[in-house]
């Protein structure tokens, strides 16, 4: 079966680098897509929130070049977690496992925007499937 994500969005905050107990780099950040239409003459626009996550030499890459602002093209594949909170009941979560990023440009000042187009260097991501148990569960 195919899972593939393709999305532009700006960061809605600045990535947050961590290592899991096996050293590994894991970077996370949220992803903001505004969609807008047309409803009869009337213009509008809902924004939708998207959860990334990279793993590896991309997430030393993106915590160092990137901030909130910054409008990103990502591509990966979605996966979910899931996990037992502490009153027992199940939770899950879905987001982006990022395969690759590219900057389309900095964040909007009153500036014109500089064009980037800098590909973060990409690494093999965890497979699918349960995950690391040295990660942390999100609460």
């Amino acid at each position: 079966m195919l899972n593939k994500v393709l999305i532009i969005g700006r960061l809605t905050s600045d990535p947050t680098l961590r290592y899991l107990p096996s050293g590994t780099k894991v970077v996370e950040f949220g992803l903001a897509y505004n969609r807008r239409y047309t409803v009869g003459e009337q213009q509008r626009e809902e924004s939708h929130f998207f959860d990334v996550k990279a793993y590896g030499k991309m997430a030393e890459g993106l915590g160092a070049r990137l901030s909130k602002g910054y409008m990103v093209i990502v591509e990966g594949r979605l996966v979910q977690d899931r996990w037992t909170d502490k009153d027992g009941k199940a939770q899950s979560r879905v987001r982006i496992l990022a395969e690759s990023i590219r900057v389309i440009n900095k964040p909007r000042t009153e500036e014109a925007p500089e064009e980037l187009s800098e590909e973060i260097p990409s690494e093999e991501v965890p497979p699918e499937g349960p995950f690391d148990m040295e990660d942390e569960i999100p609460f």
